[in-house]
């Protein structure tokens, strides 16, 4: 497996669905230099866990903002997809939803399960010059922690030694 953290993160263009549903657009690394980037992965539209992940992050999404961030969710699905969900089950989110229908994004990330033709649910916070900072692999079955993205995303914002359960006002090492 190749590293990540502390490299150059992979390009990417791909089109999303806008998180209102009203139409749609297109991402790209480039879109987001000079600011933070939380960028998760999910495996499926229409599932179980995905919309509980993708929710909480959408309602918390002033927070990532006002933390210098912004938020992108990606899946294989097509972004005609993307849009039905939202405008359906899912609801309007906060931020777009990119499709890899190509899987070349989620494979560049190290995140495809091949055989399967999905990613598992992977995360990276890539810093303003667009470094990997952060990244952590979830199996398909266990949602992540809005709140531990949160903490990272402000740790690594708080540039010294964060120890174990560093939460923003305390003191660094």
């Amino acid at each position: 497996m190749e590293r990540f953290v502390g490299t150059k993160a992979p390009e990417f263009n791909m089109a999303t669905a806008l998180g209102d549903g009203s139409d749609f657009g297109k991402a790209s690394l480039e879109d987001y230099k000079g600011k933070w980037l939380v960028m998760f992965f999910y495996p499926l539209d229409f599932t179980f866990v995905c919309p509980t992940e993708i929710t909480a992050y959408s309602d918390r999404y002033q927070d990532f903002v006002n933390s210098g961030a912004d938020v992108l969710a990606i899946s294989v699905d097509s972004e005609h997809s993307h849009k039905a969900w939202i405008n359906g089950d899912l609801g309007k989110l906060n931020f777009p939803i990119a499709s890899d229908m190509t899987k070349s994004v989620s494979k560049d990330y190290g995140v495809l399960i091949e055989e399967d033709g999905v990613a598992l649910r992977g995360l990276f916070i890539i810093d303003p010059e667009g470094v990997v900072r952060y990244s952590v692999v979830h199996d398909l079955n266990v949602g992540r922690s809005v709140d531990e993205t949160l903490r990272v995303l402000k740790a690594l914002q708080a540039g010294g030694l964060c120890p174990v359960n560093w939460e923003p006002g305390q003191d660094l090492l």
